[in-house]
């Protein structure tokens, strides 16, 4: 079988793109190199070495991830923090201008308002393609958004704002981490960089921070030029964890999809609950958008309490579903994103975006459905 070919289906690219077989043992798993010292000169004639991106277990999860986004190459990291900020730093310059979508996750918000306007990068945000279009300056290089965001589950049209980026001769990236390639592809619909928290789904099991970037190879060679001097690669160990546990993405996701769209209509019925955010159900505002450019909704939702001061009493009562940070995990996680992942941001901030007092973000994970509606019920009704 050829390991990286885009031929086959998803599940079948999750398990045996990039493997590495093992021609001593016969093993069907690849090994683990823990060396970070390889001899050179060798027979390849290349300099391996772990921060230069390029040892075996490195490049094992980087085919099957270019294989499943349908891009190139990639690159891995040791964080998806760390996957966003050598793209941003890659390519954008003191006097640049850079495009991002208004709601964004809030490490990437901070690392944007804190770290590029110190650099000297002029930033601003927006929400819809006719706002980026509107935006865009003489010194405008990059166009940014996640899709599904993150705590509120927007959808961007991404066909759109790609044509636009390529109109403009701009590089145009996406975090796709809430959809994962098994739910979205943003690459075939004309985006340059597909970036990905490799902590959350792909992985899967709360048990590996690591961060993705697929694109072109041209791209790809560039970023990994930055990468090498800003030394965020991945280790062999958390590698293989990471091949691991995208052997199953596929499968994973269509159980994540399942109970989301489930607790989703629950929680939308729900006397306790305002509002809820998943682009799967019809009254969601991108609902269209998302039919159009997505073959499944994700496994994360939000919704609104009624009473905006009830969010740590719910939180409390729930007795299977965890409170905790992160998510993409194959157990239900809870969080009250004002107190946790949007923290940093100000409470004017985090109006702006919608982001209110009593917004509970949910990761929904891939238990039993009857057992997550049990659980979600007599917390919300205080039994």
């Amino acid at each position: 079988m050829k390991n990286d070919s885009n031929s086959f289906g998803l599940s079948t690219r999750c398990i045996h793109a990039g493997t590495h077989l093992d021609s001593a043992t016969g093993g069907a798993c690849s090994p683990i190199y823990t060396s970070t010292a390889f001899a050179f000169p060798n027979p390849n004639n290349t300099n391996i070495y772990p921060r230069y991106f390029n040892t075996p277990n490195q490049q094992v999860v980087c085919r099957k991830l270019a294989a499943l986004e349908q891009g190139e190459e990639a690159l891995v990291f040791g964080s998806g923090m760390a996957a966003i900020s050598t793209v941003l730093l890659a390519f954008l310059k003191p006097g640049d201008h850079a495009a991002f979508q208004s709601d964004l996750y809030g490490g990437t918000q901070q690392l944007v308002t804190r770290e590029l306007t110190r650099l000297g990068v002029e930033v601003s945000f927006h929400r819809t393609p006719g706002e980026f279009a509107g935006a865009i300056r003489p010194n405008t290089r990059l166009l940014y958004v996640e899709s599904p965001s993150n705590p509120l589950l927007r959808c961007v049209d991404l066909a759109t704002l790609a044509k636009l980026g390529n109109d403009q001769g701009l590089l145009t990236v996406v975090d796709n981490t809430f959809a994962t390639p098994i739910n979205q592809t943003p690459l075939l619909l004309g985006f340059h960089v597909a970036v990905h928290s490799a902590t959350k789904y792909l992985n899967g099991h709360s048990d590996v921070n690591a961060g993705v970037v697929v694109s072109s190879g041209d791209i790809i060679r560039r970023l990994t030029e930055a990468a090498t001097n800003y030394g965020g690669m991945l280790d062999a160990h958390s590698c293989y964890q990471l091949e691991r546990g995208l052997k199953t993405l596929a499968l994973r996701m269509r159980q994540h999809n399942e109970n989301a769209g489930r607790l989703a209509e629950f929680l939308q019925a729900h006397p306790a609950v305002a509002a809820v955010n998943y682009p799967g159900l019809p009254g969601h505002p991108d609902h269209s958008i998302a039919i159009r450019q997505m073959s499944g909704f994700g496994g994360m939702l939000s919704f609104e309490l009624r009473d905006p001061s009830g969010g740590d009493e719910v939180l409390r009562r729930l007795r299977m579903v965890l409170p905790a940070l992160s998510l993409g995990g194959v157990e239900s996680l809870v969080c009250i994103p004002s107190k946790t992942s949007h923290r940093l941001m100000t409470l004017e901030e985090r109006q702006q975006v919608g982001i209110g007092e009593g917004l509970i973000r949910v990761s929904v994970g891939i238990e039993d459905i009857a057992d997550l509606l049990a659980d979600f019920d007599q917390a919300l009704a205080g039994r």
